[in-house]
């Protein structure tokens, strides 16, 4: 017997609301928010083909900020890396950390509105390019 990874679960605390990080990450992915969750549900879902969905829940406490998160995104663009990044923050990331390489390698750390932080890898093409 076996599981299978269905959701990967975002919480959310207050003042921001599940569907609003869920707007945010619709806009990343490319994805729709599920046509059943609208502004004011504690569960908000993004479906992803081939992939376990994102599920943006309420929760009523906020995580300290000194805490790391302890799972997170790797995000690989379709785009150049840094046309994502900037792409990104006008959606309203915010820049953590640079963790780019002279050669080209290494990825970018941003954090979405509530403060989870995800980083920018290079896209396929910058990965095969030499």
């Amino acid at each position: 017997m076996k599981s299978a990874i269905r959701h990967i679960t975002v919480n959310c605390a207050p003042p921001l609301e599940p569907y609003t990080l869920a707007e945010f990450w619709s806009a990343t992915l490319g994805h729709p928010i599920h046509p059943d969750d609208a502004p004011g549900d504690d569960e908000v879902l993004i479906e992803l083909p081939h992939s376990p969905g994102l599920l943006f829940v309420r929760v009523p406490n906020p995580k300290p900020p000194t805490i790391r998160n302890r799972l997170h995104l790797d995000l690989q663009p379709e785009q150049p890396r840094d046309e994502e990044v900037t792409r990104l923050l006008a959606l309203g990331a915010t820049f953590v950390d640079d963790q780019r390489t002279e050669d080209g390698r290494g990825w970018v750390v941003l954090a979405d509105p509530a403060g989870n932080e995800f980083c920018v890898e290079r896209s396929n093409t910058e990965r095969t390019t030499p």
